[in-house]
């Protein structure tokens, strides 16, 4: 199918050909007629993609404070290839979507196959969308009014902030479409309304609207809104511009009546003088998109609604207010349409979008095609890769930010054929394949496992799928990576570790491969060959100054991502059950309280009576290194610094083992994954130290949450 794909690097637009997404629990699957570009906020994704690096900086300056601390701790080739791998990565564009529904997901109600429905879905012939972000549309409204819809909430959502109520006098600073639509939805409340723009056609259009205008290209916008609310100064201003200036919210104060409201729904600049606010006693409130539930995951991706008693307005109701505007025709949306353009022509659309030619509603038209729906797209590499002869076919399920930064290549320097990738949208998958040379990318999980070509899979999938497509995969007789977690529970740990004894029991032998690859960091490997050399003992102390993920994020959601011990923590409790070569017997976890439960110290006893702490600290500084270990053996230290300095202190023949830039054993992971794949070899990490490594995790998960 197409889709409309940006590049942050050079601002570069395409119409990609990329796989139909996968359609998951809660979301429909939507056949796409028409898009529209909201050309604001779409201009300043181009204008950032073709600026330089030197002004994209400017732009993001707390981006470059990252980037520096980064430098700092990891060194300056780990995080310019970090860098250059974000910016290298497609943005699929859009949120203004109309279509019919093809599919409805499970646990979907309300929504039917065939249902005309608006969404926030991208510039696609197909897409996928959560249940509370779409809206069904009347029967009375076209797909091009229907459009809009989504920019109409915006507006609206603005509007209920301001809370203005009939007769009063409100000032729109900003004519483009979420401006006009705010002005239409102001008159249709019965306020008095004033728009501020440059532009002459759109002043016209306000007046059409029944606004008062103002030009500001000549007039005092200020005087006139004095005027225009008969000297008691305007109740609320709503600013739906783009802009940096601060003049914007300068001029909103001295125009407002005392107690007035101002409420910014575009950007503008936020350097505030007290004496503007203080002396009116002034709000002022910024709108968060469409409404309440927007960037909330428990609303938006897990489908879970506000109840209406508590939230009257919600971003799908705001969806639902604007269609009955648009179905009783209070909204007048042909005169906000500009220009048409096929999606194979998006290209030239975009161009307009960034050129000086006037342009205000630009619609995407999607012709119906054959075959649409196809779910796997071949492709032809853009990155030459020349396979080793007897190289293993290695597919992978899931191609976000750590498969594509990390995995992926490191399989590929390993030696491995590149066969398939897919990823739920298929935007990662498509140029993931194009990026590093896989024969297909896809969104049908049940292909790759199929697919006689495919002799490993390696699982890079968001937590809770880990477990049941680990099944899946032995079940089909593939040799499995999943990186960490294997499980989140101790009954999908069963459920694998079944699945595994069952496999061998017929005879197939798949190996099973966890990403623990901290063990086969070169400078590990050589401190469990100094370790090797000492009888007694050792004690090991792990700091790991993680910093902190909001609780909002996937990683947190015990459901979903398993909270931070069991998605990264795991990788440190393989690591000193590695270093000290003998079981654990006891364990403990004691947690800070803090709303995540992610700052903990863990403490281990193995069989031979070493003894290891792990400190998983999600309150430091970015400024210090990541990951510090130390270890303590008949009187002497070794001290390893962010994978970077390994320093001993008391061993006869060791005194440093420096590298210039970080290696965490990625590569050597994914070599040795092959490796006993191609040569019948026992797997690198046993199987039975796998399942003891995620039982204690689980363990310490739940000790620490209790």
């Amino acid at each position: 199918m197409k889709q409309v794909l940006q590049s942050l690097k050079d601002g570069a637009t395409q119409v990609a050909d990329v796989p139909a997404p996968a359609l998951r629990r809660g979301q429909l699957l939507i056949a796409t007629s028409r898009t529209l570009i909201s050309v604001g906020t779409e201009r300043s994704l181009v204008t950032f993609g073709k600026a330089n690096v030197l002004q994209k900086a400017r732009l993001q300056p707390d981006k470059v404070r990252a980037v520096i601390e980064k430098i700092r701790t990891d060194g300056l080739a780990p995080t310019i290839e970090a860098v250059l791998g974000k910016l290298d990565q497609p943005l699929p564009m859009g949120y203004s979507n109309v279509g019919t529904v093809l599919a409805v997901g499970e646990g979907v109600a309300g929504f039917s196959v065939g249902d005309r429905v608006v969404s926030n879905g991208k510039h696609a012939e197909v897409v996928a969308v959560p249940v509370n972000l779409c809206a069904r549309v009347p029967a009375g409204v076209t797909d091009d009014a229907a459009a809009f819809t989504v920019l109409g909430a915006i507006a609206l959502q603005g509007i209920r902030l301001a809370g203005p109520t009939l007769g009063e006098a409100i000032v729109v600073t900003g004519l483009g479409l979420v401006g006009l639509l705010t002005v239409q939805l102001l008159r249709a409340q019965g306020c008095r309304v004033l728009g501020l723009d440059y532009d002459a056609a759109k002043l016209e259009l306000a007046r059409q609207f029944g606004a008062e205008t103002v030009d500001l290209s000549g007039e005092d916008p200020v005087a006139a809104a004095k005027r225009f609310s008969r000297e008691r100064g305007v109740d609320a201003v709503l600013i739906t511009a783009a802009t940096s200036s601060n003049e914007p919210v300068h001029q909103a104060a001295l125009m407002s009546r005392k107690r007035g409201r101002i409420v910014l729904v575009g950007v503008a600049g936020l350097e505030l003088s007290r004496a503007d606010f203080y002396e009116k006693e002034l709000t002022l409130q910024v709108s968060c998109s469409y409404g309440p539930g927007r960037y909330d995951p428990i609303y938006e991706e897990s489908g879970i609604d506000y109840p209406v008693g508590y939230v009257r307005w919600t971003e799908q109701r705001n969806f639902e207010a604007v269609l009955d505007m648009l179905a009783d025709s209070r909204l007048a949306i042909a005169p906000l349409i500009s220009h048409r353009f096929s999606i194979d022509d998006a290209v030239d659309a975009y161009r307009l979008v960034d050129a000086a030619e006037p342009s205000l509603g630009i619609l995407l038209e999607y012709p119906r095609r054959a075959g649409q729906l196809a779910s796997s797209v071949a492709l032809s590499s853009s990155v030459a890769h020349r396979a080793v002869e007897g190289a293993v076919g290695v597919s992978f399920i899931g191609a976000g930010n750590y498969a594509a930064a990390v995995l992926i290549s490191a399989f590929r320097a390993a030696g491995a054929r590149l066969a398939a990738v897919a990823s739920s949208s298929g935007v990662s998958a498509t140029h993931a394949a194009r990026k590093f040379g896989f024969a297909t990318s896809t969104t049908d999980t049940a292909g790759i496992l199929a697919d006689r070509d495919t002799a490993a899979v390696v699982i890079a999938t968001r937590h809770d799928s880990h477990a049941a497509l680990t099944c899946a995969a032995l079940r089909a007789g593939k040799h499995v990576f999943v990186e960490k977690p294997l499980a989140l529970t101790l009954d999908e740990l069963a459920r694998v570790e079944a699945q595994y004894r069952e496999s061998h029991a017929d005879g197939q032998a798949p190996q099973l491969m966890v990403g623990f690859n901290r063990r086969f960091a070169p400078q590990v490997v050589r401190i469990a060959e100094l370790l090797r050399t000492v009888g007694e003992p050792k004690a090991f102390v792990m700091t790991v100054n993680a910093g902190s993920i909001p609780p909002g994020h996937w990683t947190q959601d015990p459901l979903v991502g398993g909270g931070r011990i069991i998605g990264e923590a795991c990788h440190f409790i393989d690591l000193l059950r590695f270093l000290a070569a003998a079981p654990v017997a006891g364990h403990s976890a004691v947690a800070m309280r803090s709303p995540t439960g992610d700052t903990v110290t863990i403490s281990l006893s193995f069989m031979d009576g070493s003894i290891g702490t792990i400190h998983y600290l999600a309150n430091g500084n970015k400024s210090v290194d990541k990951e510090r270990l130390e270890v303590f053996a008949a009187g002497r230290i070794l001290r390893l610094d962010n994978f970077r300095r390994l320093t001993g202190y008391g061993w006869p023949r060791f005194k440093s083992l420096n590298r210039w830039r970080q290696d965490k054993g990625q590569r050597a992971c994914a070599r040795a994954f092959l490796d006993a794949i191609k040569n019948g070899a026992p797997a690198p990490i046993p199987f039975d130290e796998l399942l003891e490594v995620a039982r204690l995790t689980i363990a310490m998960r739940e000790a620490a949450t209790r």
